[in-house]
């Protein structure tokens, strides 16, 4: 584990990274995407994608272009839902393709977001409230290509890992500022999923099955403005981070639990 958190793990360094952006030209800068499309919600309709996480994405793309002035692709291609069955375990594979061709046709893409919703159980509920608009809360998931039994997983080398975890880390330090109790954790986990593409990458995990369409939907507009926050360049100091960091730390010490 020392490798893990003195070496991998560097909240500090990691607060210190600029990861603004410059959108002045125009050019398409984010690409929004869903894995797993077919994720729902206690309301979802059947067969009607604008009430699942797809649709969720169409809100986050409406307001990151409307309201902040971000040229945005959303790539509603279906990754999880192949010749009639669904198939999760090679949605990843079956995304990373797509998202490569999309990112070659757009060179200019800064970042990358795969929107989710987490499955929890069916008694539990993540919603909370900002500015009197009842939503979900967000948890945003990390892959380190590592595990605590075999190091580093070679044939998952992703060579953006530090500029996700400092997306996440500077996003998580940004809520907690200005949307205390709409975010989560963050959650670490062994394995790359699509986070290797563009070192601005994020897996956002937006409430849950058992939220409403509307909760999550709601959760897009804190979540907006926290990334649009952490790519004009501001950032979390003074008390609020150094407290963090030691909760970061103290967070990492129980990882060993976390990888297979």
């Amino acid at each position: 584990m020392t490798d893990l958190t003195e070496n991998m793990l560097r909240p500090s360094e990691f607060i210190d990274k600029n990861l603004s952006i410059d959108k002045s030209d125009g050019k398409p800068k984010i690409l929004i995407f869903n894995t797993h499309s077919q994720e729902g919600f206690t309301d979802t309709v059947e067969g009607d994608a604008s009430t699942t996480i797809v649709g969720v994405g169409d809100y986050l793309t409406e307001l990151l272009v409307n309201k902040y002035g971000y040229n945005v692709i959303h790539d509603n291609t279906v990754y999880d839902y192949v010749d009639g069955k669904l198939d999760r375990s090679k949605a990843y594979t079956y995304a990373e393709n797509g998202i490569a061709r999309i990112l070659e046709e757009n060179p200019t893409i800064e970042v990358v977001i795969d929107l989710h919703r987490d499955g929890v159980a069916d008694t539990t509920h993540l919603v909370t409230e900002v500015d009197g608009k009842s939503m979900a809360k967000v948890m945003f998931f990390n892959g380190l290509s590592y595990s605590k039994v075999n190091g580093d997983i070679a044939y998952l080398y992703n060579p953006y890992r530090d500029d996700n975890l400092a997306m996440s880390l500077q996003m998580q330090l940004l809520g907690e500022a200005y949307y205390p109790g709409f975010l989560r954790r963050i959650y670490i986990n062994a394995y790359r999923y699509c986070l290797h593409e563009r070192g601005r990458s994020m897996l956002i995990e937006a409430g849950a099955q058992t939220n409403t369409f509307e909760e999550v939907k709601n959760a897009m507009e804190p979540l907006a403005d926290i990334l649009d926050k952490m790519l004009s360049g501001e950032k979390v100091i003074g008390v609020c981070s150094a407290l963090y960091i030691g909760l970061y730390r103290i967070i990492l010490a129980f990882l060993k639990c976390v990888f297979v």
